[in-house]
């Protein structure tokens, strides 16, 4: 399994316990409003905002919400006014943390971001500082069993994708993030269900640190991901087994 893969089985079996107090339907919702203010509210036309509706279905957000979410986002009914935001920093070791926020006030976001980075030994950093280490790419693992490398980098590849990699046991597709929706159906066609399917920040060159710096990483990580504003925390370390044991 990948480093990027590890981590989405972390934010998996947290997103579980948050959905239970409601904070993973608050962040789904915020992310729905932005698309549709964005995008419009017609999925169909609006790829960002299907991205934004499947992650909310996969976890059974209720329809309502979903749909009350989309008219806030397009004017029909009145809410809060969010905007992206995306901060950047550096977590133990000097590894490079990128956290995407979507908050309604950003003072008060920036001055909890960067308590959770100084309480964890990083520091947040400026603009520009770490994001050109990373690229936005469309991201599916999909277990090694299901299927054969040949045949998987056949499907992938006709469906728009950039490259396939073994990655321990699973093999992970990387796209443009425009065909992210056509190959997630290839996939589905050819019966190929993604232990990970996400829009996401990859590092263009990611880096091996010691478990205990790759423990405390995560645990940062973690407390970022934590906070209600924070959509998506990324970093550039390989995430190995060993981390994730000491989380």
């Amino acid at each position: 399994m990948s480093g990027h893969s590890h981590w989405a089985t972390i934010k998996h079996k947290k997103g579980a316990i948050d959905a239970k107090r409601g904070k993973l339907f608050s962040k789904l919702s915020r992310a729905i409003i932005i698309a549709a203010r964005h995008g419009g509210g017609d999925p169909e036309t609006n790829l960002k905002l299907r991205y934004a509706i499947d992650k909310a279905r996969q976890v059974s957000m209720p329809k309502d919400n979903i749909e009350r979410a989309v008219k806030r986002g397009t004017g029909e009914l009145e809410g809060l006014t969010f905007e992206e935001v995306t901060y950047e920093g550096y977590g133990p070791g000097g590894v490079a943390i990128l956290v995407e926020v979507l908050t309604d006030n950003r003072n008060r976001t920036a001055s909890e971001i960067r308590k959770i980075f100084e309480r964890s030994g990083g520091k947040m950093g400026g603009a520009g500082c770490v994001g050109y280490l990373f690229e936005r790419k469309g991201l599916f693992s999909i277990d090694g069993q299901a299927t054969d490398e040949d045949t998987l980098l056949s499907i992938a590849l006709d469906a728009g994708a950039d490259d396939m990699k073994r990655a321990g046991s699973t093999f992970d597709v990387t796209c443009d993030p425009s065909v992210f929706s056509q190959v997630q159906e290839a996939l589905q066609k050819k019966g190929l269900t993604p232990t990970v399917a996400e829009i996401s920040q990859l590092p263009k060159a990611p880096v091996d640190v010691d478990a205990e710096i790759g423990r405390k990483v995560l645990r940062l990580m973690e407390a970022l991901d934590d906070q209600d504003d924070v959509q998506n925390v990324y970093s550039n370390i390989n995430i190995s087994e060993e981390m994730v044991a000491g989380v």
